[in-house]
C-alpha cells in the first residue's frame, strides 16, 4: 500500500520534506506536520482554524456548519431518540445498544 504524503520545499533546501497525509472518515483531508520540528520550522495557525488537535474515532466536529457527531450519530439525534446510558454505551462501544 502507498502512502499518501504531501511534499514541502523550504526556501535554500535542496530537498522536499516529505509529510505524510492521512483520509479521515469525515471532513478534510490531513498532512501529519509532526516533523516539521526536526527541520527547525513550526506552523502558524491563528485561532487553529486548520489545525487537528488529536485523532478521534468518537467525535467529529465541523463548528462552521454546525455539525456535532458521536460515533457517527448527530447529536441532536442522540439528545431527542436516546438515554444517558444507551450514549454512555455508545461512546464506550461503538455501536448502540440493541434490545439483547
Amino acid at each position: 500500500m502507498t502512502e499518501k504524503v504531501a511534499k514541502l520545499l523550504l526556501p535554500g533546501a535542496e530537498e522536499a520534506i516529505e509529510l505524510p497525509m492521512y483520509q479521515p472518515t469525515l471532513g478534510n483531508e490531513v498532512i501529519d506536520v509532526r516533523s516539521l520540528n526536526k527541520h527547525g520550522v513550526f506552523t502558524y495557525d491563528p485561532g487553529f482554524m486548520s489545525t487537528a488537535s488529536c485523532e478521534s474515532k468518537i467525535t467529529y466536529i465541523d463548528g462552521k456548519k454546525g455539525i456535532l457527531l458521536y460515533r457517527g450519530y448527530s447529536i441532536d439525534d442522540l439528545a431527542e431518540k436516546a438515554d444517558f446510558m444507551e450514549v454512555a454505551y455508545l461512546l464506550l462501544y461503538g455501536e448502540l445498544p440493541t434490545r439483547q
